[in-house]
């Protein structure tokens, strides 16, 4: 191979290579804008128990990762309970679900917010037609978004 084929695949190797330092460059300046709605996630529970699972606290920290760039109006947390065991009970279980999300979510370091909590208990548990609702061993979490100011 001659000396100016060899000079000239360089070159063309250095050019290619400076392409992709200035796109990398380039991608890391220019980002598509992040964007800021609200967003609903559910985080469940084993039964009779208001102690955050790995798979919940990994819910918790995706949802305070991804409103880290954003204005938190609002956290809304909705403790909720199945129809199994007493009224009262699962009033305080589902009560006790929602402290365990809050202080989860306030230990993430998602942005400060006003926190709403509510609790269910076993309303709604059951279908029209008598039956045991499915998946209501779960806290549901509103983050209210906007774009920082």
């Amino acid at each position: 191979m001659s000396l100016l084929k060899i000079a000239g695949i360089g070159a063309l190797a250095l050019t290619l290579a400076a392409c992709a330092t200035v796109e990398t460059a380039r991608e890391r300046l220019v980002r598509a804008p992040t964007v800021c709605t609200d967003q609903t996630v559910q985080v469940y529970f084993e039964p009779d128990s208001a102690e955050l699972t790995r798979e919940g606290r990994a819910v918790i920290k995706a949802a305070a990762d991804e409103a880290r760039s954003c204005a938190v109006a609002a956290v809304e947390v909705m403790g909720l309970a199945d129809a199994a065991g007493a009224p009262g009970a699962n009033l305080d279980l589902s009560k006790r679900r929602a402290q365990s999300v809050t202080a989860a979510l306030a230990a993430s370091g998602l942005p400060a917010a006003e926190f709403k909590l509510a609790a269910a208990g076993d309303a709604g548990s059951m279908t029209a037609d008598g039956k045991a609702a499915p998946l209501r061993r779960r806290a549901d979490i509103t983050l209210r978004l906007a774009q920082r100011k």
